[in-house]
């Protein structure tokens, strides 16, 4: 199962949702790549690896000079990685004008996928090349989304790609739902936004919610997952959950 993680809004946990739901899966002995499309390389860091001293990340692969094969890495929580720097912009750039650049993600994983049970892709902040490569590649798109009332105004846009990339590339993407992030259940607000999303998107919400914590922001010093920083944290048990739910989902009547 190849799922996007996306969101044009920065800041609303993309890297932190796609390090822990990696994690989470690979404690449920899953096999996992995690594909870090990022030129910031947020992915990348946050997993203990300088994009820096990356000579062969995902730019080479997306430009086809290397096979996914030989860029992935092995991280210190168990999953594999695809690894971006900043050399993915120029190679960005130059896909703009190649022949089949939103396809080139796909028929790269195409080539690992029988490896892995899952592949989590991290998104950049924009809706360009990278991301609709991204979706094109993926079976679901799940959208993590900051409870608060100005995160959700861009999902339309995003959900109009969405729309786009199904109607004539992708025909297969689903819409996981939406998960909020940096929750605050306490509050009246949090729930509104909540239920602000369901009314006007009709788009599914994955529970639990992540709660807001500052563990999440700690995790990347230290180049591991929050379930390794802060294993019997609030916030890491939410992401044990989703990450249990994707596994009976996928392996019941509608995953298979």
């Amino acid at each position: 199962m190849t799922i996007a993680v996306a969101n044009q809004k920065g800041g609303v946990a993309k890297t932190t949702t796609v390090v822990s739901l990696g994690a989470a899966l690979a404690e449920l002995e899953q096999r996992v790549l995690l594909v870090d499309v990022d030129p910031q390389g947020s992915l990348t860091f946050s997993l203990g690896i300088d994009p820096e001293d990356l000579e062969v990340t995902v730019a080479e692969v997306l430009l086809g000079t290397t096979p996914a094969d030989d860029a992935i890495v092995i991280t210190d929580d168990g999953m594999h990685l695809l690894p971006a720097n900043i050399t993915l912009t120029h190679a960005e750039e130059t896909l703009s004008g190649r022949t089949g650049r939103e396809q080139r993600l796909r028929v790269a994983l195409d080539k690992v996928a029988d490896d892995y049970d899952w592949i989590l892709i991290d998104c950049p902040p924009t809706l360009g090349v990278l991301t609709v490569g991204a979706l094109s590649a993926a079976r679901r798109v799940l959208i993590p989304l900051q409870a608060e009332t100005l995160s959700h105004r861009g999902v339309g846009q995003l959900l109009d790609t969405i729309h786009d990339v199904r109607q004539f590339i992708n025909p297969k993407l689903e819409i996981m739902g939406v998960l909020p992030t940096m929750y605050d259940g306490r509050t009246k607000h949090a729930q509104n936004v909540l239920q602000a999303i369901r009314d006007t998107y009709e788009l599914p919400i994955v529970t639990p919610p992540i709660p807001k914590t500052i563990r999440f922001a700690e995790a990347p010093a230290y180049g591991r997952s929050v379930l390794a920083t802060a294993k019997n944290h609030k916030g890491a048990d939410a992401y044990r959950q989703v990450a249990a739910g994707m596994v009976a989902d996928a392996t019941g009547p509608r995953g298979k």
